[in-house]
């Protein structure tokens, strides 16, 4: 009896080493970036808004970027070319109460910054 549980116990451990994932090679500079780290966007403000938003850009922003607004369907309610470190934002009659997202796009339509804002009315 003692010797079943010896072999099953061997047998156990032979196919449980068999699925173990090979180790991931790393040196000792291995360096993980994910994307860029600086902020854009400055701020954007008021957060939640009523009539207007504004946004502040960093000063580094290309003239080439874009801001595009959408609600949070992704129906387009503004785009507009960045040509000023600050725009201000008129939420007419279009913009009902909710969440909307804001993504600041490069010439090549990448984004390259998002967040959201909500809208009070």
């Amino acid at each position: 009896m003692g010797n079943r549980y010896t072999i099953i116990l061997l047998i156990c451990m032979i196919l449980g080493s068999s699925f173990a994932p090979d180790p991931i090679p790393f040196t000792k500079n291995t360096e993980i970036t994910f994307g860029e780290t600086s902020s854009k966007v400055t701020r954007y403000y008021p957060n939640p808004a009523t009539t207007v938003i504004n946004f502040e850009f960093d000063k580094t922003v290309d003239k080439t970027y874009t801001l595009l607004i959408t609600n949070f369907l992704g129906k387009r309610m503004t785009e507009v070319r960045i040509n000023e470190s600050k725009i201000t934002i008129s939420l007419d009659d279009q913009y009902y109460r909710g969440l909307y997202i804001y993504q600041l796009r490069d010439q090549s339509n990448r984004i390259v910054e998002s967040g959201r804002f909500q809208v009070v009315k």
